[in-house]
């Protein structure tokens, strides 16, 4: 997943998206990342000018928080290679900060055909050395008054303990691609039934996506590059595309059941998101939209008109939305897209799929 901030470098991920590339618009600032915690197996930022040493360490640790244990992360930037007094300032706050979040330097080099240096983090894998420390700066996090949501949340000023296995030894790291994709993530296994969940929804969007999806429908799959499930559950759904050459941004709604995590141990991207509100995306950066049963629970808190009307902007000209949902609904999306000239067709009393045009509004000739 490429982030970038909306600044002077907004065409960044306009770009990346352009070229096929995952990608959002994102910022660390004051506010948690959307990610949940031990998602990223590896994080990179190169001409880095974040002051990852700022407000107390919190940027860093917010890395840490949605780092996996064993993770590591690629630094390259001025402070790492250059000996003026400004970046040997901010590289010797960068090493107390490392170390007293316990990251350890894999590697520090220089490479003099590039003329950049980099330097190679990794995260523990376990909380022994948060509780070694000869100083509990910073301290670890109260788990019992710390909410699991990163939406809308204030950055961190602690380490959040690193978890276990089931068994209670040692993280584990989930298995190699492409077998962690179906494996059961460690994680499924924290609430009960949730395994038999996992694996029915696995077989459901395995046939749904065979029979239906690639076959049923009139959908060019080839002109189709990046998706976005709006509502992904266990990311089933990607799992079962995953051999067409596209990718899929899973989102998992703030409302729902938070299965991100999941989603992540599967090999899988995603973000967290409130249909409620706009997307961090530009205009017309997915080729299709996708939701099952979303709006049911959506339109309690919120007017479809403004969600539909959302869709129509992320989705480029010539592209598609596919929805499973009851009639009713189906009638009264229909009833917004023909408003917006999309053209629409119901299949199956569960299906709409609608294809965006190239029509715009045109003001009428003033003589």
């Amino acid at each position: 997943m490429s982030l970038a901030p909306k600044d002077e470098h907004e065409a960044q991920i306009q770009f990346a998206l352009e070229r096929g590339i995952p990608a959002t618009l994102s910022v660390i600032g004051t506010q948690k990342l959307a990610f949940p915690d031990n998602a990223y197996d590896m994080i990179h930022c190169a001409r880095c000018r974040v002051h990852w040493d700022g407000d107390g360490g919190k940027p860093l640790m917010e890395l840490n928080r949605i780092l996996r244990p064993g993770g590591f992360f690629v630094w390259s930037a001025t402070p790492v290679y250059r000996d003026d007094e400004r970046d040997k300032k901010v590289w010797k706050a960068m090493v107390a900060l490392t170390e007293a979040i316990c990251w350890k330097v894999v590697k520090k080099t220089f490479f003099d055909s590039a003329g950049v240096g980099l330097v190679i983090y990794q995260k523990p894998v376990s909380s022994s050395c948060y509780e070694n420390r000869r100083e509990n700066n910073p301290p670890l996090c109260d788990q019992n008054n710390r909410s699991n949501s990163s939406w809308y949340a204030s950055l961190d000023s602690c380490l959040v303990p690193l978890p276990t296995s089931s068994s209670g030894n040692t993280y584990e790291w989930p298995a190699p691609w492409p077998q962690r994709l179906n494996n059961k993530p460690e994680r499924l296994s924290q609430k009960t039934d949730n395994e038999d969940i996992f694996d029915e929804d696995t077989k459901h969007w395995a046939a749904l996506v065979s029979d239906v999806y690639l076959g049923g429908l009139s959908i060019n799959w080839s002109s189709v590059r990046n998706v976005m499930d709006m509502n992904a559950g266990y990311g089933g759904f990607a799992s079962a595309i995953i051999d067409r050459p596209l990718w899929v941004m899973n989102v998992v709604p703030i409302s729902e059941s938070d299965t991100l995590s999941i989603i992540f141990d599967r090999g899988l991207i995603g973000i967290y998101h409130d249909w409620c509100e706009s997307f961090n995306t530009y205009p017309r950066t997915y080729d299709l939209l996708h939701s099952s049963f979303l709006f049911g629970n959506l339109t309690q808190r919120c007017d479809v008109v403004e969600v539909v009307v959302e869709m129509d902007r992320i989705v480029r000209p010539g592209g598609y939305i596919l929805v499973q949902d009851t009639m009713p609904m189906l009638n009264k999306l229909s009833s917004i897209l023909q408003s917006l000239h999309w053209s629409v067709n119901l299949q199956q009393e569960q299906f709409l799929l609608a294809k965006k045009g190239f029509w715009r509004p045109h003001d009428k000739v003033r003589k």
